[in-house]
């Protein structure tokens, strides 16, 4: 306090005389300064710092709000990540399935198909055998007429001829060679 007082003391004591150099000290320039620089304080906390302080706050806040947006984000694109993993996964499993049904499916057609053919190849032959079959009994039948026919007409001519055995027995050995030939 007794600081104070001196250099109120020194201030008024020289009236406010000036003196010519600017390194000497002035007590009542330094009062003037101390007593503008509180004042000028004093304002500047009453206007302006509150909206100094508000604009810092909300930088602030602005700037932990988009860190925790952008960490958000990051979190829920990890997640999506993880989940396209997982669903890429499920698509390959079920695209292998699909693979592997449609093998199974191929060799039941392929299967199926040569069973097909070998049973239409059986019932072709079995229908070919049977027309050959039917064709020699009847080629059978027809020749069988004929050697009908062959002995009827031959016992027609022996009856007409003389009955004479050696005559006889010369006409069915003509007949045995004309049925050879």
């Amino acid at each position: 306090m007794k600081t104070i007082s001196y250099l109120l003391l020194l201030v008024f004591s020289e009236g406010g005389a000036q003196s010519g150099s600017p390194l000497d000290v002035n007590p009542g320039v330094i009062l003037w300064t101390v007593v503008t620089f509180v004042l000028l304080l004093l304002i500047l906390k009453k206007i302006a710092w509150k909206p100094i302080l508000n604009s810092l706050n909300e930088r602030e806040n602005f700037i932990k709000d988009s860190l925790e947006k952008a960490e958000k984000a990051q979190k829920d694109a990890e997640k999506l990540i993880a989940e396209n993993k997982v669903n890429l996964s499920k698509a390959d499993e079920e695209a292998q399935k699909i693979i592997d049904q449609s093998r199974e499916l191929a060799e039941k057609l392929k299967t199926q198909i040569l069973d097909e053919s070998k049973l239409q190849a059986k019932k072709m032959i079995l229908d070919a055998t049977n027309e050959i079959e039917r064709k020699n009994t009847e080629a059978f039948n027809k020749l069988k007429e004929q050697v009908a026919d062959i002995a009827v007409d031959a016992a027609e001519k022996i009856l007409r001829e003389t009955l004479d055995k050696e005559k006889q027995v010369k006409l069915v050995n003509k007949y045995l060679d004309d049925l050879k030939n």
